[in-house]
């Protein structure tokens, strides 16, 4: 599933750049192109996605530690706190995708 997302918003981000006016993935867009120089949206778009991912994967690996009795409850939550809101922030990028394309499709030609 997060390949899919991964795969989507990159290919999605190259056709539609209002995808990077969500308030939740400025900072870190804004972040990669000053640290990149002049990258090209989809560069920085896979940036962030990469990210996100990550931020994921180690929200299951805390989940999984605090299972074994390995990770502090605080620590959990933090990770969990924060897989969340990739994911949210992933879901927002993608409906502004959507309507995006929406929007290409009903233009007349």
């Amino acid at each position: 599933m997060l390949e899919a997302i991964s795969s989507t918003a990159i290919t999605a981000g190259q056709a539609a750049s209002r995808a990077a006016e969500t308030q939740s993935i400025a900072p870190t867009a804004t972040s990669a192109v000053q640290s990149a120089g002049d990258l090209g949206f989809d560069s920085v778009m896979k940036q962030v996605t990469t990210d996100a991912i990550g931020t994921l994967k180690a929200g299951e690996a805390a989940s999984i530690s605090a299972m074994q009795g390995k990770e502090s409850t605080r620590k959990v939550v933090e990770a969990l706190m924060s897989a969340e809101q990739a994911l949210q922030t992933a879901v927002a990028v993608r409906d502004k995708v959507v309507q995006a394309y929406q929007e290409v499709v009903r233009m007349s030609i």
